[in-house]
C-alpha cells in the first residue's frame, strides 16, 4: 500500500523492500549493457545522453535532487592485484592474465578489460585458475588482509560522518563463499574438490567468511547502511549448481554468520586502518536488508537463504523457470523481490508487454517487498521505443504518472 507522505530516495527504497509503506515504490526499468545503447542510438537516444535522463524526460518524470553521493571507499578486493597482461592475441581472440590471477580468453571485439567488467553480454573462456593447490592457497590468502594500507580510505571517519545524514541510499556488494572460491579454483575444480578435499574447501570457506567480516566490522559500526548484496550465482537455467545440500554443509554457516553481523552493530573489533569516529560513537546501528543475486532457477535455494537470514533476492529471472507471484504465495514476507520482468516479453512490445506487466507487478505490489525491474540486464533486442513503452506502463503502476 502506498503512502501519501512524499518520501527521499532512502526512505523509498527501505520501505517498498520491507513491506513498508512507501509513497511510490522506486523506479527502476533496469541497466542496459552497451550493445544496448549501440542499438538505441540508432534507433531515436540521442548521441552524448544518458539513456536514463532522457527517459526520465520523455516520460515527463521530474529528476529527484539529491545532494552528491559520498563513496564509502573499501575495497574487498585481493591487495595487491595481479598484473593485468595480454599473453597471446591470435585467431581473433586474446589469452590474458587477469588482475584476480586466472588466464583467460576473450574475443578482440572487446576490449580485454571486459573479462572482469559486465560492460556488456560477452563470453570468455578459463584456461587456468590461480588456486590449484595448497602451495597456491597460501599466497593467495596474503592478498586479503583487512588492515592492508589501503583498503579502507584515509578519510574513512570524515566519509562516515557525511553519510550521517543524507537521502540517499547506502549500498554494498560482497561476494559470496561459492562465488569467491570458483574465482579462485574455477567452477569444476570447485565441486570436484567439495567432493574430494571438503576440509579444504572448509578452510577456503573460513578465512573468506572472516574477511568479509572483518572489513564489514567498522563499516556496519559507524554507517547505518541500507542494503548489502552478496554476489552467489549459483543455478542453472533449471537447477542449483550445488545441491541443496551441499549449499547446507558449506555455504549456509557462513550466510547465517553475516546475516547475523549486518543486521546488527558489528562486535568484532575495528582494524587500525580504519577507527571508529570520535569518542567510539556507533553511528550504525545494522542493515535490514541483505539481498542475494543470483541468476538461473533459484526456487530451491530460496529456503536456505530464508534459513540463513537473508530477505531480499534478485534478478528473478523468468527464462530460468522463477516465478515471483508464486513465490510470494510460497514465502509471503519471508523474502523481498527485485526484477521478475520477463525480458522476451518486453523485447516483444504491445500487449505482450502489458500482459507481463500485469501478471507480476500489481499482485506483488498489493503486499509490498517488491520493486519491479527487468529480470537482468537490459539486452540489445529491447528497441528503444519498447524500452519506453515498458517504462511508461511501470511508472503508472508504481506511482510515478
Amino acid at each position: 500500500m502506498l503512502t501519501q507522505l512524499k518520501m527521499n530516495p532512502r526512505e523509498r527504497f527501505r520501505e517498498a523492500l520491507l513491506f513498508g509503506k512507501p509513497d511510490k515504490i522506486p523506479f527502476s526499468p533496469g541497466g542496459a549493457r552497451e550493445s544496448t545503447l549501440a542499438a538505441w542510438h540508432k534507433q531515436g537516444l540521442p548521441q552524448g545522453k544518458n539513456y536514463y535522463d532522457v527517459l526520465l524526460e520523455i516520460l515527463g518524470i521530474e529528476p529527484e535532487q539529491t545532494k552528491p553521493q559520498v563513496s564509502l571507499g573499501v575495497s574487498f578486493q585481493m591487495m595487491p592485484k595481479f598484473e593485468e597482461k595480454v599473453l597471446e592475441h591470435k585467431d581473433g581472440h586474446y589469452i590474458v592474465q587477469d588482475w584476480m590471477g586466472a588466464i583467460t580468453e576473450i574475443s578482440d571485439k572487446y576490449d580485454y578489460t571486459y573479462i572482469r567488467s559486465a560492460k556488456d553480454f560477452v563470453t570468455r573462456k578459463w584456461h587456468k585458475f590461480p588456486v590449484e593447490n595448497r602451495k597456491d592457497w597460501e599466497r593467495m590468502k596474503e592478498r586479503y588482509n583487512p588492515e592492508t594500507p589501503g583498503r579502507f580510505p584515509e578519510d574513512f571517519a570524515e566519509r562516515c560522518r557525511k553519510l550521517k545524514d543524507r537521502d540517499d541510499i547506502v549500498s554494498l556488494g560482497v561476494n559470496g563463499p561459492f562465488w569467491q572460491l570458483r574465482e579462485w579454483c574455477g567452477f569444476e575444480n570447485l565441486c570436484m574438490l567439495m567432493i574430494k578435499e571438503p576440509d579444504f574447501v572448509a578452510e577456503m570457506i573460513d578465512f573468506w567468511s572472516k574477511f568479509i567480516s572483518e572489513t564489514l566490522s567498522p563499516i556496519l559500526k559507524n554507517v547505518a547502511v541500507d542494503h548489502i548484496c552478496i554476489s552467489e550465482d549459483m543455478a542453472y537455467k533449471e537447477h542449483s549448481m550445488i545441491s541443496p545440500e551441499m549449499v547446507r554443509r558449506f555455504l549456509l554457516p557462513v550466510w547465517k554468520r553475516w546475516a547475523n553481523q549486518i543486521k546488527k552493530i558489528s562486535q568484532l573489533s575495528p582494524s587500525p586502518q580504519s577507527p571508529p569516529l570520535e569518542g567510539g560513537e556507533d553511528r550504525g546501528g545494522g542493515c535490514p536488508i541483505i539481498d542475494l543475486d543470483s541468476d538461473g532457477y533459484i526456487g530451491e535455494l530460496i529456503p536456505l537463504w530464508i534459513e540463513a537470514g537473508i530477505n531480499c533476492c534478485c534478478p528473478m529471472e523468468v527464462a530460468a523457470g522463477n516465478d515471483i507471484v508464486q513465490y510470494r504465495k510460497t514465502y509471503g514476507k519471508q523474502m523481498a523481490y527485485h526484477g521478475g520482468i520477463d525480458k522476451r516479453a518486453i523485447a516483444k512490445g504491445g500487449k505482450i508487454i502489458e500482459k507481463e506487466v500485469m501478471r507480476v507487478v500489481p499482485p506483488l505490489l498489493k503486499k509490498g517487498g517488491f520493486i519491479p525491474s527487468c529480470d537482468h540486464g537490459v539486452p540489445s533486442d529491447i528497441s528503444w521505443d519498447n524500452y519506453i513503452e515498458y517504462s511508461r506502463l511501470l511508472a503508472k503502476l508504481t506511482g510515478w504518472l
